[in-house]
């Protein structure tokens, strides 16, 4: 197939370029680089199958020839980074996400959301099914980022209900790898970073807010069996082990050798208070799976933040 992946110089979106070149499809990868890094792109230079162009997919672009699918993986994705970028932020779940599903629906290709579980707020409802509306501040610190991709859901459901196009939405659950920024700004990434570094292991909160884990290679796999299954609601897709927050520093701690000291702030404005996914659609759907513990993953993890952040 011959696919676009927007945001393709992401975290996320290197690693979903790199499988669907493994599975021996042609890629042509689009990113703005505004939190994309193309040194997440550059084992690929001199691979025919891949193309690079920069772009921000909130303004007009077009593909020439044909196209199979379409991956909207375009947006600023860590509260950091979505609140240095607001308008922006919105602007790609929105404008972005137009634009891509015209596209897609003009070439006769699928069309891929990646959503978040960030549609759920702070649940109150645990685990998280799909069928759960959330609970989220419109008007909160965290609202650029939730609402833009509850929009983007609901404009990719309105483009399949009116127009047929055909439609694939993955909810995402938190997820690490590889390739993260130092600077991310995301749990997983802050503590490995601050332990190797000896500062201290900042928990916001009491430490027992809880997450669900999943390994990128996981959530990757998870994404390409989706679009190919025929399954059009949203779809979690994330590790159901559940940890607490203090659970997670300390097993950083040990797995560094870190003597960083663990030091607790207040619990910023609407983070959620516990997240962990019901796949029980995507096992039926598609029967996934995550396969990577989370110490597993960690392992896969340290060297590569230990190596970028101590080099």
């Amino acid at each position: 197939m011959r696919l676009l992946v927007t945001g393709a110089a992401g975290f996320l979106g290197s690693h979903l370029t790199d499988r669907l070149l493994l599975e021996g499809h042609t890629v042509i990868g689009m990113d703005n680089l505004l939190t994309g890094d193309l040194r997440n792109l550059a084992h690929l230079k001199g691979n025919r199958r891949f193309t690079f162009a920069k772009q921000d997919v909130s303004q007009p672009f077009d593909v020439k020839g044909s196209l199979d699918g379409v991956f909207h993986f375009a947006s600023a994705a860590s509260p950091p980074d979505y609140q240095r970028w607001p308008i922006e932020t919105m602007m790609v779940g929105s404008y972005g996400t137009q634009r891509c599903l015209a596209l897609a629906h003009a070439k006769g290709a699928r069309f891929f959301l990646a959503s978040t579980s960030e549609v759920y707020g702070d649940p109150t409802e645990h685990p998280q099914r799909e069928s759960y509306w959330g609970n989220v501040n419109s008007v909160g610190p965290r609202a650029m980022y939730d609402e833009a991709k509850r929009f983007a859901e609901a404009m990719t459901s309105s483009y399949h209900r009116t127009y047929g196009t055909d439609t694939r939405i993955v909810r995402i659950f938190n997820t690490y790898g590889p390739r993260m920024r130092p600077e991310d700004g995301r749990v997983v990434s802050n503590f490995i970073v601050q332990a190797l570094r000896g500062d201290p292991i900042t928990i916001y909160g009491d430490g027992t807010q809880s997450r669900s884990f999943c390994y990128y290679s996981d959530l990757i796999d998870g994404i390409y069996r989706l679009f190919l299954s025929d399954r059009t609601d949203p779809t979690n897709v994330g590790n159901p082990a559940e940890f607490t927050v203090s659970q997670l520093a300390e097993i950083v701690k040990e797995m560094t050798g870190s003597p960083a000291a663990i030091t607790y702030l207040n619990l910023p404005t609407d983070d959620p208070k516990m997240r962990r996914p019901d796949i029980t659609a995507a096992r039926k759907a598609f029967g996934w799976e995550p396969k990577v513990s989370l110490r597993e993953g960690l392992a896969q993890t340290i060297p590569y933040f230990r190596k970028i952040v101590l080099s």
